[in-house]
């Protein structure tokens, strides 16, 4: 998993039966400083996040189809949480 922060939103009135319910929302991967540290990605939003959310972000397809409770759909990234802190060795991180 990674943390991650939602940038964007995609809006898409025609998908698959198996996606319907979900958002898809734009994330950047971001490392403990809140800086960005990989290539935005797309992601099926599992837990209603928001834009500017610092979320937990699941980038594997097995697990990311198992979220969604459908072995059919071709998803390879969701969001499993909303990150409130980070805690490392008794300190929080700030990463907003």
């Amino acid at each position: 998993m990674k943390i991650a922060r939602v940038i964007g939103s995609v809006v898409n009135t025609i998908k698959l039966d198996n996606l319907h319910g979900f958002k898809v929302l734009w994330v950047e991967p971001i490392n403990e400083k809140g800086e960005s540290c990989e290539a935005a990605i797309l992601a099926v939003d599992g837990v209603q996040a928001g834009l500017g959310s610092i979320v937990l972000l699941c980038q594997e397809g097995i697990s990311a189809r198992l979220v969604l409770n459908s072995k059919d759909a071709p998803v390879d990234a969701v969001i499993v949480g909303v990150i409130d802190s980070v805690e490392v060795d008794g300190k929080e991180i700030i990463i907003l």
